[in-house]
């Protein structure tokens, strides 16, 4: 059998680097995209040739819609259509109150976390879906506990962002439910990565984790855990779900 085809954006750091590491144990060929972290995606690639799977790196900006046109061709031409995808590219900007919000700021988030995503799902849908004569497949949206808390007093507009992948999710599952392909989501709360920097506070855990009823921040591993499941055959009868990894919260 051929193996499944996965592709994780924002896959260069984070979550979505521990997503492609786990991924590529698991056998599955790879394409990792990036938008400004060439050396850092490129380097994954390498680490990962040891585990006999194809593993490509391609640079997209998923708040532009040739770019995501360019990416899925790119993995069409060197590895094949996709069966899995992670949506996992997102945007956080610095902490405000919504009074002190633009438009400008809010539509920029939104073209990334919203826009982007499901622009994402549209073309894995064209190459996945038994409608148009795939075989099938998997998607997996990366949301946020931002999405049920509404992040008052730092980032309201991401927490709507990802909200909006919530409803997202639900309504392609039960789209798609019929075509071949399962569509869930995560949730990760506060995770020990560089996103914290993103949002002008890079050791925000330390604040939050007394908060968290197991009383530390999350590892990426931990989400790309959840993930792996989501998209493989033990989750075979899961879709419109989601797993929260909030460690409690």
């Amino acid at each position: 059998m051929s193996k499944p085809i996965a592709l994780i954006t924002g896959g260069s750091r984070g979550i979505g680097a521990a997503t492609v590491r786990l991924l590529a144990r698991r056998g599955y060929d790879l394409c990792i995209s990036y938008r400004e972290r060439k050396q850092t995606a490129e380097a994954l690639v390498d680490e990962l040739s040891a585990f006999g799977v194809r593993i490509i790196a391609v640079r997209a900006d998923i708040s532009e819609e040739s770019d995501i046109e360019q990416l899925f061709a790119e993995v069409d031409r060197q590895l094949g259509p996709v069966t899995a995808l992670v949506n996992n590219a997102g945007m956080l900007l610095p902490q405000t109150r919504v009074e002190n919000m633009t438009a400008e700021r809010i539509n920029r988030l939104l073209r990334t976390n919203v826009t982007g995503t499901l622009l994402c799902c549209r073309e894995a849908i064209r190459r996945m879906s038994t409608a148009y004569g795939g075989s099938g497949g998997a998607i997996v949206n990366v949301s946020s506990g931002a999405a049920r808390s509404g992040s008052p007093n730092e980032y309201i507009d991401y927490a709507a962002s990802k909200g909006a992948v919530d409803s997202m999710t639900v309504g392609l599952a039960k789209e798609l439910a019929d075509e071949g392909i399962r569509v869930n989501g995560v949730r990760p709360g506060p995770i020990h990565t560089e996103m914290h920097a993103d949002g002008g506070e890079p050791d925000r855990i330390e604040r939050v984790k007394a908060k968290i009823p197991l009383g530390r921040g999350g590892r990426p591993e931990e989400v790309a855990g959840a993930i792996a499941w989501l998209l493989g055959d033990e989750a075979s009868f899961v879709t419109g779900s989601f797993i929260d990894v909030t460690g409690g919260s």
